[in-house]
């Protein structure tokens, strides 16, 4: 840290805004996939989760810089309906 600045405190939560931003755009995209039946926007919505990992990645390097941190978990939302029975969990 001795050449980065650490993040001022409201940055540091808006960073934290971001985060749970996407990780909701990532589990409602994932979800919102086994509803879709036209291909093309079943692509999209993929594309979506692929975007959404992605700036989940950037957005970690950053959080490096907040005065106060937490674990950032490395697991990602899986989906709570089976494909194969069509079940919740």
């Amino acid at each position: 840290m001795d050449q980065q600045k650490l993040l001022a405190a409201h940055e540091s939560l808006d960073l934290h805004e971001a985060f749970n931003f996407k990780t909701l755009c990532i589990a409602k995209s994932k979800l919102m996939q086994g509803l879709v039946f036209d291909d093309d926007l079943r692509n999209l919505m993929k594309k979506d989760v692929e975007q959404s990992i992605q700036d989940l990645t950037e957005l970690q390097s950053l959080y490096e810089r907040a005065p106060f941190q937490a674990p950032v978990p490395q697991n990602r939302p899986t989906p709570i309906i089976n494909g194969k029975e069509g079940t919740i969990h």
